[in-house]
């Protein structure tokens, strides 16, 4: 692997970037590969057709693209995939991306993982800056979580777990309410999480991609899960944030905090501050639209950020105000046709 370069951007700051309705973009969630060591039945299909490893941007490539994006008032970048801890030499790219915490640039940068790699990448990833780090997990039941994952093994992730702590990361755990499958167990994973001082985040499941199962049957409002947690526990809403979509409240018995994200029993567009970057180079305004711009070819026309730069601008100036997505009980069709692994968690 090459030594970084310091291009252009990166001393040139251009304005923040700011959207049609006056939303600055200050977070860029950028997919470092579609491929996962997992199979979750919610997300892909057990048997997934990946990007053919040539058409992912080199790590290089990625280095420069976060970079242009920071040089424009970008102050959070989340790495995601896929699984990002499975692409190859990985740590290189968090090592060349720390330079931006270092210099002040950046006030934070973190991941999404599914926290099978966490054994191996932990106490790196503390070196190079990364202070938090959300793990996707919807079951304590190692069973149930085989079920979930497919190819998943449930100890690797609690030793992940268990080093991310060593490391002394601060931990967020993410998990997808899912009708007839985990919503028996939401209250004892609150009660673990809190008993091990991480947040919890509890997602409502997204209509996108094809998978093998039934969507709708797995879909369970969080309005209907906050409800239920109300009856034993005492939720009180509270302001904090992590740049994300999140709303928190504070559970008064544990002292822990509880996210809920409902893309579909409330939309949460109007504070939206994040657009996200695939593995191929192609920048998605919104997470729940189709609407894409290319960000590769003009990375690769010139060593200069020039085209780029005006690339970024034209497609920020085009975000949406907000989402579509919907569970539709007549059609049973996914919103979008692409799986949640081509654009990131």
């Amino acid at each position: 692997m090459s030594e970084q370069t310091v291009h252009k951007s990166e001393s040139e700051h251009g304005a923040p970037l700011a959207d049609p309705f006056g939303r600055n973009v200050t977070y860029l969630r950028v997919s470092v590969t579609d491929r996962c060591d997992f199979r979750c039945f919610y997300c892909m299909s057990e048997h997934m057709t990946f990007l053919p490893k040539r058409e992912l941007l080199t790590l290089e490539e990625l280095d420069r693209l976060c970079s242009a994006f920071v040089a424009r008032g970008v102050r959070k970048l989340r790495i995601t995939g896929g699984e990002p801890l499975v692409r190859k030499n990985i740590m290189w790219l968090f090592r060349a991306l720390s330079r931006h915490l270092e210099s002040g640039a950046l006030d934070e940068l973190t991941l999404t993982t599914n926290g099978s790699q966490l054994a191996r990448f932990a106490e790196e990833l503390a070196r190079y800056g990364v202070k938090r780090v959300n793990i996707s997990l919807d079951t304590l039941d190692p069973a149930r979580f085989q079920e979930i994952t497919r190819w998943g093994h449930f100890d690797k992730v609690m030793t992940g777990i268990e080093a991310a702590e060593r490391a002394g990361l601060t931990i967020k755990i993410n998990t997808v309410a899912l009708k007839g499958v985990n919503e028996d167990e939401l209250e004892d994973i609150m009660r673990w999480a809190h008993g091990r001082g991480f947040d919890l985040t509890l997602i409502e499941t997204m209509p996108l991609g094809e998978i093998d199962g039934d969507r709708v049957e797995q879909y369970l409002p969080l309005s209907i899960v906050r409800a239920r947690l109300m009856e034993r526990w005492t939720l009180v809403d509270i302001p904090y944030k992590t740049g994300g979509p999140a709303r928190y409240v504070e559970v008064k018995e544990t002292g822990g905090r509880l996210g809920f994200i409902t893309p579909l029993t409330h939309n949460f567009c109007e504070s939206c501050n994040r657009v996200r970057l695939t593995c191929t180079g192609q920048l998605y305004m919104c997470l729940g639209q189709e609407d894409i711009a290319d960000l590769r070819a003009p990375l690769r026309a010139s060593d200069d950020d020039g085209l780029l730069q005006a690339a970024i601008d034209e497609a920020i100036s085009r975000k949406p105000k907000g989402h579509d997505f919907v569970i539709d009980r007549r059609t049973r069709r996914p919103a979008l046709e692409r799986h949640m692994s081509v654009t990131g968690g």
